[in-house]
């Protein structure tokens, strides 16, 4: 026990000061993507036809992209002879509408506080019971390392629990198979009103690579309402913790 505590002592504090200050991210890190719209030839369709999940489309004479389709690879990026579309790091993606996911002709509009009164219910406590509905196993891990000390979701009242009549919500992973539907609408039911809904990942939130698929559901809100947008293919840790304190009000809008 003396050695344990000696190698706490030595090891010092290892979690992150997000969001009182900003995270160290990977230089690798694929976030945000910025359009320059005046760079980009109309007649130029390349970055259309590279996409995987058709997230780009022109539309307005705006290049957008669906940033709950988009896999964040860097197709598109590599093969504009312009430049015209560049993955910034940074990591604030997450949205309270569908709509709002889609940029280009505009910025995202990040994830907005619940509504007063739910707030008032959840604020200091939300207890979530995550679905893993067909996930390759990204997003989940990237939901579960939050659990560990370096991000200690439970300093800020998040905590998952097994059961989803413990809960207040759910977090969904995965494309959500056909296998998956009836499971992902009875936890719902489970859960006890008022109750929220978080969709991680694309493929959670309209099926990304497997979209259009027959197996597949294109989204979590096609078959239950989303309340938090998640995006990334998986999004990043803090991504995801990020969409969660915007949620309850702990990171204000506009920062």
């Amino acid at each position: 026990m003396i050695k344990i505590l000696l190698e706490r002592i030595r090891q010092g504090k290892r979690t992150v000061g997000f969001p009182k200050s900003e995270p160290t991210l990977p230089e690798l890190l694929r976030g945000y993507p910025r359009i320059n719209q005046s760079a980009c030839d109309s007649n130029c369709n390349l970055c259309f036809e590279v996409c995987p999940t058709k997230a780009i489309r022109r539309e307005n004479n705006f290049i957008k992209i669906d940033l709950g389709k988009c896999l964040f690879c860097p197709e598109c990026e590599q093969i504009c002879p312009k430049n015209a579309i560049k993955f910034t790091r940074d990591y604030r993606l997450s949205a309270s509408k569908r709509s709002d996911l889609i940029v280009g002709e505009k910025e995202i509009e990040l994830a907005a506080a619940l509504e007063k009164k739910t707030l008032k219910i959840f604020g200091r406590s939300l207890k979530l019971r995550q679905v893993s509905a067909g996930g390759c196993n990204a997003c989940e891990a990237d939901v579960n390392v939050l659990n560990t000390v370096v991000f200690d979701l439970g300093r800020f009242g998040i905590q998952f629990v097994a059961s989803p009549r413990h809960a207040d919500g759910i977090l969904v992973t995965g494309p959500i198979p056909q296998n998956m539907k009836l499971a992902l609408e009875k936890t719902y039911q489970a859960v006890p009103d008022p109750k929220i809904v978080i969709a991680v990942g694309s493929c959670a939130i309209s099926g990304g690579p497997f979209i259009d698929h027959s197996e597949v559901n294109n989204g979590v809100d096609r078959i239950i309402p989303v309340d938090l947008y998640v995006p990334g293919c998986p999004p990043h840790p803090i991504t995801i913790l990020d969409g969660l304190l915007r949620l309850l009000g702990k990171i204000e809008a506009g920062k």
